[in-house]
């Protein structure tokens, strides 16, 4: 499912019980310089992560000063964030001239403590190549090193290295729990381009072997991801990222199920298997 940009005005663009991924929740918050905003979600936990900008986080009590930091885009530095127990009362006060964050979550009921996550912190994971056009890089915000302190919720920011090609291939999914072949995670991406007006593509076959939906991409697009193997490409010439939103049902660790079609390109792409890994 696409939703295509729009000004939310700060309200969820993926609430809680979604019909698509009730696992996820996922805010844009746009402030200006003094500005604040407060927000708790009753049955998720989630993560603030300052897309562009600087703010200061108060979760009752807990506080993280200047976090984020980042200049005009995603490309601009590199991210941090808070870890936002479920249901707590979160305040944000922007402290740059502006400030776009993200706020991810994922359905989860107990509560634990919340904790920051700074730039010197995150696990950051390369692997693909340029000839195999599927040469990207992964930041785990909350990922692996994160993982007995977090219920169901894993966050990363996921780049492309170099200008055109694949990412999220070989074609996986991960929509039933079958253990150990198979997780549920829901999943919502938010995507950015550099150039801001290039695009690309997002496909998401149902069925092995049978033809899916593909949808058109662009700067500031949000995809759900409900059912299916869900590769997504960049034209030639542009840079993307997608901010990434996993929901666990079972358990928080990942289990992908590669479509048995192209799952001999494990094989063919360096690193891949490491990059697997790292989803715990």
């Amino acid at each position: 499912m696409h939703i295509a940009p729009f000004d939310n005005k700060n309200k969820p663009i993926v609430d809680v019980e979604d019909s698509r991924v009730p696992l996820n929740y996922f805010n844009i918050v746009k402030l200006k310089k003094g500005d604040a905003f407060e927000y708790a979600v009753p049955g998720y936990e989630t993560c603030i992560v300052p897309a562009t900008g600087t703010i200061d986080v108060n979760v009752e009590g807990f506080k993280a000063a200047g976090l984020g930091g980042r200049g005009v885009d995603v490309w601009d530095g590199e991210p941090e964030g808070v870890y936002v127990p479920t249901a707590a009362r979160a305040e944000m006060v922007c402290t740059s001239d502006d400030a776009e964050v993200f706020v991810a979550g994922a359905k989860y009921d107990e509560v634990l403590e919340a904790f920051a996550v700074r730039s010197d912190e995150l696990d950051k994971v390369q692997y693909g190549s340029d000839d195999t056009k599927t040469h990207r890089k992964i930041k785990h915000i909350l990922g692996q090193k994160q993982h007995g302190k977090v219920g169901r919720l894993l966050v990363s920011e996921l780049y492309t290295v170099g200008q055109g090609g694949w990412s999220g291939f070989p074609s996986h999914k991960h929509d039933t729990d079958r253990l150990p072949e198979e997780t549920r995670h829901d999943e919502t991406y938010n995507f950015r381009f550099r150039p801001n007006y290039g695009s690309g593509l997002q496909m998401l076959q149902r069925v092995d072997n049978e033809p899916g939906d593909a949808y058109h991409i662009v700067d500031g697009s949000t995809v759900c991801i409900d059912k299916g193997y869900h590769p997504c490409a960049v034209m030639p010439g542009y840079e993307m990222y997608y901010f990434t939103i996993l929901g666990g049902l079972s358990q928080r660790s990942l289990v992908q199920y590669f479509q048995p079609t192209h799952a001999a390109q494990l094989h063919t792409i360096p690193g891949i298997l490491d990059m697997v890994a790292k989803f715990k």
